[in-house]
């Protein structure tokens, strides 16, 4: 008997988001779509790379993992942002795309809220005593 993975809602929505941008990336001004748009791709890639990390790992790895993908997302927002601005992307497409973009924000936002709640702050190392003082 086959056992189905459930796909993580911030990952479909990601995926959805992405394959709009692949369908915009071909209309892409040609003289933009390598520079611009090859930017947006890699930011884009990468955030989808570590959504898929942080769902196999745990504790202060996924952390910090969701902490790199909400990087990644506002640098995918950032380029989108400057392509509208330089009218690659038509202001329907770049708004579609923004509330998209903005779906999954608030999903990785919640993601790493619940995980500050469940996982507790990282342990400070204890203070050793400094030369010349002595304990007792």
């Amino acid at each position: 008997m086959a056992t189905y993975y459930s796909v993580p809602t911030v990952m479909t929505k990601a995926k959805e988001t992405y394959a709009l941008w692949f369908k915009i990336l071909t209309d892409f001004p040609k003289v933009h779509r390598y520079n611009l748009g090859g930017k947006i791709e890699e930011y884009f890639l990468g955030l989808l790379e570590n959504i898929f990390t942080a769902i196999y790992l745990s504790g202060e790895k996924k952390y910090n993992e969701l902490s790199l993908a909400i990087v990644k997302l506002d640098g995918v927002k950032f380029f989108f942002q400057l392509a509208w601005e330089n009218k690659c992307l038509s202001d329907e497409r770049y708004a579609e795309l923004s509330e998209k973009l903005n779906e999954v924000g608030r999903i990785l936002g919640g993601w790493k809220k619940g995980l500050e709640k469940k996982t507790p702050p990282p342990l400070a190392k204890e203070k050793q005593p400094s030369c010349g003082t002595t304990t007792r």
